[in-house]
């Protein structure tokens, strides 16, 4: 029996320590690594990798000649062709290259939690009075607060190993337009019940990246709710840009409530 009692006493107080830790981990005492883990590998955040293999080995580029001539049989160019002359415009990679492509529900706290942790770290440095990182600290509070109840919002921001793709990612998803992404932009549930975009703003100077916005509620209810079991989020951005992730909805809950 005594065995008993301070076995109970012991998982009691163990279950009283973790709690605490729980309630102690603000989103102020966050690690970067903590915030990176959830921007960029969470419930809320997945990373999609888009990788060109096609150039690997060196191979010189030609200016002019074969690339840009017709297909003798079709009387079109084919793909080899169109490669070459994009090759001879931009300049071969002869490397793999890769782009990646952060995909966010910012309207969840959590990832605006992240972000705030991020901010706050990088503008109270060591150097920085006090008077500024309260400042900073209640302006980033206020953004981790913002009231999502009409929307959802997923951003997407894209970086790549070779600045010429990145050229081409901003290009693409600074020329994007709400009008033109609205058919093929959307969150799907399980169910394959979709709801549509509504709304584009495109990536600006924040480091937030490009914003889709969508309406929270469906028939009248939540979009999600505890027993959505999968959403994803789709969009044809443009020719070279198509962005394809599932989130699982169960993980998606923080602090006792489902978040997204």
């Amino acid at each position: 029996m005594r065995r008993l009692m301070i076995s109970g006493l012991l998982t009691t107080l163990l279950t009283v320590g973790l709690i605490a830790q729980q309630k102690a981990a603000a989103w102020t005492e966050w690690s970067k690594g903590d915030a990176e883990k959830i921007l960029n590998d969470s419930p809320w955040a997945q990373t999609q990798v888009e990788t060109d293999t096609s150039e690997m080995t060196y191979s010189p580029t030609n200016g002019g000649g074969t690339g840009n001539r017709p297909n003798r049989t079709t009387g079109m160019r084919d793909e080899q062709s169109d490669r070459n002359r994009n090759r001879a415009a931009e300049g071969a990679y002869n490397q793999a290259v890769e782009t990646r492509y952060r995909i966010r529900f910012l309207s969840a706290r959590p990832i605006r939690e992240a972000l705030a942790n991020l901010i706050v770290q990088q503008q109270s440095g060591a150097n920085a009075d006090e008077k500024k990182k309260q400042l900073v600290r209640t302006e980033m509070q206020q953004f981790v607060e913002r009231d999502f109840r009409d929307f959802i919002v997923v951003t997407v921001t894209f970086e790549a190993n070779d600045g010429r793709l990145t050229g081409k990612a901003f290009q693409e998803f600074g020329s994007a337009v709400t009008d033109k992404l609205r058919n093929n932009t959307y969150l799907e549930r399980n169910d394959g019940q979709r709801v549509f975009l509504i709304d584009y703003r495109v990536p600006t100077g924040d480091g937030l990246g490009a914003r889709f916005i969508f309406p929270r509620t469906f028939g009248g209810h939540p979009f999600l709710n505890g027993d959505s079991r999968e959403v994803r989020f789709y969009s044809e951005v443009g020719t070279n840009t198509k962005l394809n992730r599932r989130f699982k909805v169960s993980d998606m809950f923080y602090q006792g409530k489902l978040e997204y």
